[in-house]
């Protein structure tokens, strides 16, 4: 990556790291001498990331660039994990949250980019029966669980907190936010331990069936009426200026994937599913994963106002050190 990049990479040895930057989208020469490119698509194993596991599933790339690219898909359980990848030049197109994104490209000066839309909406602000809360202003005094702390959940529910004029904790309020896995979230319902959790989907579904939970917003009530991403296409500056022709077939493919998915939604839920039980060792259960597919929309078309009040968020928050211009954010155009 460029220098922006390097600065951040604490505790790497210069010569490592150029190395690794240099992988980025190599050159193998084949028996018969043709150059071969590397191409390393990063992804979660999450119904969010719909487009990255139909593709892979179906080998689109593979086929699309037979003989051009060798297509590696690299799977992430975190945002931050998969940003270190970025910043290393391990990663040169990669499937993420919208937060985390912003992170990676303010951190980098940016040099990562945002490219394109995956989903939208996908989660819920769900409360537990026993808790007393039946609007948003009786979530004062409570403990409220989201997945990771900064994460897109997390600024969705500090904007949520902050129009019924609510703090956390942390901010001189009363509102006690933590961060948890999904799974433990799930417990910490069950044995009163937390009142509400703002979760992604398929754990709102599942959560929700457990028993102990209801819905207190749904998907299109949690923020901006549910036009907001969760989850977007990141690219490297490096891959994009060497490669924008890859660039521009890849966002081809990703376009189509989604066309697929909402042309045939039954087909590509169990798609999702066995890509999902193949990656964690088990799958969502069906009933589950046909309302969580409900709460989301797959649509690559970037709201780019929605992820530019995140970063108003997350600057605000102290998640990032500054609001980036939004011409820095975003690279839709390929030269």
């Amino acid at each position: 990556m460029k220098n922006a990049v390097k600065k951040i990479i604490t505790g790497v040895l210069l010569a490592g790291m150029l190395a690794s930057v240099t992988a980025c989208g190599s050159k193998d020469d084949g028996a018969d001498g043709a150059g071969i490119t590397d191409v390393r698509v990063a992804y979660f194993p999450n119904i969010t990331h719909t487009q990255a596991l139909v593709m892979k599933n179906q080998k689109t790339l593979e086929e699309k660039w037979d003989g051009r690219c060798n297509v590696t898909w690299t799977s992430f359980n975190a945002g931050p994990a998969e940003m270190e990848a970025i910043f290393a030049g391990e990663i040169d197109l990669g499937y993420i949250g919208p937060v985390p994104a912003l992170s990676a490209n303010v951190k980098s000066d940016g040099d990562v980019k945002i490219i394109s839309n995956t989903t939208n909406a996908g989660a819920v602000l769900l409360k537990r029966r026993d808790s007393g809360i039946e609007t948003l202003s009786d979530l004062a005094g409570k403990k409220i669980a989201v997945p990771q702390m900064g994460n897109t959940q997390h600024l969705c529910l500090l904007s949520i907190l902050s129009d019924e004029g609510l703090k956390t904790v942390d901010a001189g309020g009363d509102v006690t936010v933590n961060a948890s896995s999904n799974a433990d979230i799930l417990n910490l319902m069950d044995n009163g331990s937390v009142d509400a959790a703002l979760v992604p989907e398929p754990w709102g579904t599942t959560i929700e069936n457990n028993g102990n939970a209801e819905v207190l917003l749904d998907d299109k009530e949690v923020f901006l009426d549910g036009n907001y991403p969760t989850a977007v296409v990141v690219a490297s500056s490096d891959f994009i200026e060497e490669h924008p022709e890859l660039v521009k077939e890849f966002l081809q493919a990703h376009e189509d994937a989604a066309l697929y998915i909402n042309e045939n939604m039954e087909e590509a839920r169990s798609i999702v599913n066995a890509e999902i039980k193949d990656a964690t060792g088990k799958a969502i259960d069906e009933e589950v994963i046909k309302n969580a597919f409900t709460r989301m929309t797959v649509d690559t078309d970037l709201n780019k106002e929605a992820i530019m009040k995140f970063a108003e968020i997350s600057k605000a928050e102290g998640f990032i050190d500054s609001v980036p211009e939004e011409e820095d954010v975003f690279k839709t155009e390929f030269n």
